[in-house]
């Protein structure tokens, strides 16, 4: 059948009754929300404003001076070591402790279950202290074989810094939150996935390395960069110890000869904010890393499947 000269019912073609019967969507208007948006912009503006022009406390031409001065480098160098290092310790002894607390072994389950006890349940700053004072509680320690003559006695105030103690004040306070978020992780994980495993023949440390931490680790790593971020933040405290060569007891220090302490804290923030939007961004490019490892694909034997197995037009 031939198609007739003006016939629109063509492929593709819109009829003026198709045209009339189309929804046309119209976003829904926000008014009072726009206007609260511009008054909330324009009191930012306002303090900004302010906070540049009508307030001679904060000195900025000081915060400029004193951003780069190699004592706040430094400072700010050891503030990142502090951050580094008790993490190391935190991580490595968290995951002991996540594993003692999974083992059917009431002994151990009992005892990591006491330290998570007492070093969540005190405040980290007490902790601090307490560490601080251990050169007052143990003067020396003497270290040798037994039942023989052969030992050595050490001074514990020259053995151990105070930079290593509050390393390790650090790391044993931040193990107890590690533990717990690394066994949350790995409870996380199907037990099916276990048993899988070991039907297939491997052993603990496969099934571990291979199966359940790379499936955990969705789950680890959120917390742990907050915790991360959260160390870096700590790390202030360790005037407790006390030890003076962080970031904020060295701009303590520099306000206290200038008589000028707003100008300081302010350095002190701007560094702080520039190291964890660091680590904020690593932790973002390390959950999307993780978190496509465990997206599905099913793998049909037509190379043009897509990922749900269905083919591309």
């Amino acid at each position: 059948m031939t198609m007739a000269a003006g016939d629109h019912r063509g492929a593709g073609v819109i009829t003026p009754r198709a045209e009339a019967d189309r929804i046309v969507a119209v976003p829904l208007r926000h008014p009072v929300r726009n206007v609260l948006a511009v008054l909330l912009l324009v009191a930012v503006g306002a303090f900004v404003r302010d906070a540049a022009f009508n307030r001679p406390a904060y000195d900025w031409a000081s915060v400029g001076d004193y951003l780069f001065d190699d004592r706040v480098v430094r400072a700010a160098l050891v503030t990142v070591e502090l951050t580094v290092l008790s993490m190391i310790g935190a991580v490595v002894l968290g995951t002991v402790l996540s594993v003692m607390r999974i083992s059917p072994n009431p002994v151990l389950k009992g005892i990591a279950w006491t330290y998570v006890w007492i070093f969540r349940g005190t405040p980290v700053y007490v902790q601090l202290v307490f560490w601080g004072l251990l050169s007052t509680i143990y003067k020396t320690v003497t270290v040798g074989i037994p039942f023989t003559d052969v030992s050595s006695t050490l001074v514990v105030e020259q053995a151990v810094s105070l930079f290593w103690i509050a390393v390790l004040a650090l790391a044993l306070n931040e193990a107890a939150y590690m533990a717990e978020i690394i066994r949350a992780g790995l409870t996380s994980v199907d037990p099916g996935q276990t048993e899988a495993a070991t039907a297939l023949g491997m052993s603990w440390w496969q099934t571990m390395s291979r199966i359940i931490i790379p499936q955990s680790m969705s789950v680890i790593i959120p917390p742990t960069g907050n915790e991360v971020i959260s160390m870096l933040k700590v790390t202030s405290l360790v005037t407790a110890v006390p030890l003076s060569t962080d970031l904020y007891m060295r701009t303590r220090d520099i306000s206290a000869e200038t008589f000028n302490p707003i100008p300081l804290l302010i350095v002190a923030s701007i560094w702080y904010l520039f190291f964890t939007s660091v680590l904020m961004a690593g932790q973002y490019v390390l959950e999307r890393r993780f978190a496509r490892q465990t997206r599905h694909v099913d793998v049909g034997p037509d190379a043009t499947a897509g990922p749900t197995g269905e083919e591309h037009a």
